[in-house]
């Protein structure tokens, strides 16, 4: 392989209030031409400020202030915007991690590919359109031409995400970057993107750069791994010598963290016995139909069914989790679990007392008993508030303590998730997720509930924070006998903290069993299939890597 991508001494600043932040320190990075490489690193890493400096897309605040970049020996730090534009999409093709903002809302997406291959002169008005839809086929976007009439709002993330690798390979450029190009979709998605990205490839010979934070990503998909912290490359090497003998203490912190590489035991299924207390949540047949829009020219309207005669229960101590891709109907579940919605037909139990039917001050009182931790710790938490008032605020509308009762409560809360005590008197926004995520948690264990739902509670996160995170939520269960319901769409996260799973497809339960026998022994085709899209399994099925405690073990 001959060299393509070659940056040397790569030192990139941002300019903000008070000074400025060296994003970048002194990188040196090759990447060979049909080469995969993989730079690997948590948020603030510099990674993405890297592939944005090697295109020259940095935003207005951001300048290179030293170092080089050549592709194919040809310098690109220094050159002109203009001189930029005839590189990008025609040398080097992006894929951006958002198409929700990369795409334009208001054009249709045929006609943003199109646009891509007129700027590039491989079309004029009138051809572009057909080889538009020829390039969403190539990028694996199925049924393209109808595709190519809508706009990105009607098309899922995954199908926009192959149009944005559509505009990116339209001039067969040399080298691809895929910014975190599947971090924010479904596990059994993300496998195909990548794979047919891996095909394109093959049939191109085109090198990648791969921009990450889950090292399970990398190694299944990269030739070299790079890892970045800080700004500055702290170890780089061939996947297999990464993986088994990392040298760096960060590295192996990575590597212990990345759900799909960490190795470990499921906690056992939580022992029955017959005079074991009754569940703490228990669901029968519970069904929840949406009424949808009516048909032009019609009357009727139809209902979309998205839980379909599910049933489970939850003991105490246990935690369950439901997994299954967007759309399955495991979020609907969780939120008529916690009567956030009412079902259709069925029952739900909370203590052995069904609550469907409840109202006024009995239904209050046993709702305290079922908190949630929402996905988002971004959006979950009021900006205005300060940490203090986040946790007390469910103190308050329950008239639990008075003022002084609750500060000390919050104090406690905090102390219990880990965060310091000068965290109470600052603000959402001044917290990373990891604390966000942390004072989510605290707030839910404000009224001291029995069953905590943990909707996607780490699905924003860095590995390394998602691994504290349930590291926090597994003590706590060992410490106050918390029962927990956590709604996943990633088999290797809940390997980790789940005694059972059940998975959901269609509103269905398609299959429950004890965590160990549903890897060991799926039975349906549909948890084959989220099994064998887990990032990092192909890599740990030919690589030793060493095995490690699972989450909450001693």
């Amino acid at each position: 392989m001959t060299g393509l991508l070659q940056v040397r001494g790569l030192e990139v600043d941002y300019r903000v209030a008070g000074g400025t932040v060296d994003a970048v320190r002194g990188v040196d990075l090759d990447v060979a031409a049909g080469e995969v490489v993989a730079v690997v690193g948590e948020s603030g890493s510099g990674k993405s400020t890297l592939a944005q400096a090697v295109i020259g897309l940095l935003p207005t605040n951001g300048a290179v202030r030293a170092g080089s970049v050549t592709l194919d020996g040809e310098e690109l730090t220094g050159r002109s915007e203009k001189q930029l534009r005839r590189v990008r999409g025609a040398r080097i093709g992006l894929v951006p991690q958002d198409p929700g903002v990369a795409l334009n809302p208001v054009q249709r997406v045929g006609v943003q590919v199109a646009e891509a291959l007129r700027t590039h002169g491989l079309a004029d008005r009138r051809s572009a359109p057909a080889r538009a839809v020829e390039l969403l086929e190539r990028a694996g976007l199925p049924e393209a031409d109808v595709r190519a009439g809508q706009y990105p709002h009607e098309l899922s993330g995954g199908m926009r995400q192959r149009v944005l690798i559509a505009v990116a390979i339209a001039a067969d450029p040399g080298l691809l970057i895929a910014d975190e190009p599947t971090s924010a979709l479904d596990a059994t998605i993300a496998a195909a993107i990548l794979d047919h990205l891996d095909v394109l490839r093959a049939e191109t010979g085109s090198a990648l750069l791969l921009i990450t934070h889950d090292l399970a990503v990398a190694a299944d998909r990269a030739d070299r791994i790079v890892v970045m912290s800080d700004g500055r490359i702290v170890e780089q090497g061939p996947v297999a010598e990464i993986l088994a003998h990392p040298a760096q203490v960060y590295t192996r912190r990575l590597l212990a963290a990345a759900p799909g590489l960490a190795v470990t035991d499921p906690p056992p299924p939580v022992p029955l016995s017959p005079t074991a207390e009754a569940p703490i949540a228990e669901v029968r047949g519970l069904v929840k139909d949406f009424p949808l829009p009516r048909a032009r020219g019609s009357w009727r309207r139809g209902t979309l069914r998205a839980v379909d005669d599910v049933s489970f229960t939850i003991a105490r101590g246990e935690t369950l989790a439901l997994v299954g891709e967007s759309g399955s109907g495991k979020s609907t579940t969780a939120r008529l679990l916690l009567r956030l919605a009412d079902p259709t037909s069925g029952q739900v139990l909370l203590d052995g007392e069904d609550v469907t039917t409840l109202r006024g001050e009995r239904w209050r009182q046993l709702r305290r008993r079922a908190q949630l931790v929402y996905q988002n710790p971004y959006a979950s938490l009021d900006p205005r508030f300060t940490v203090r008032e986040v946790i007390v605020e469910p103190l308050r509308a329950f008239a639990v303590g008075d003022a002084s009762e609750r500060a000390a409560r919050a104090a406690e809360l905090v102390e219990r998730v880990a965060l310091p005590s000068s965290t109470l008197d600052r603000q959402p926004v001044e917290l990373s997720g990891g604390q966000r995520q942390r004072v989510a948690i605290a707030r839910a264990l404000a009224l001291s509930p029995d069953l905590v739902v943990c909707d996607e509670p780490v699905s924003a996160l860095d590995v390394s924070v998602q691994a504290q995170v349930l590291e926090l939520l597994a003590e706590l269960q060992r410490d106050q006998g918390l029962s927990y319901l956590f709604i996943s769409h990633d088999l290797a996260v809940v390997r980790r903290v789940a005694h059972r799973v059940g998975v959901m497809r269609d509103g269905r339960l398609r299959e429950l069993r004890p965590t160990a026998e549903l890897f060991d022994d799926p039975h349906d085709e549909y948890t084959r299939e989220l099994l064998a899209a887990i990032a990092g399994r192909r890599r740990t099925a030919t690589v030793d890597v060493p095995r490690r405690s699972r989450v909450g073990s001693h």
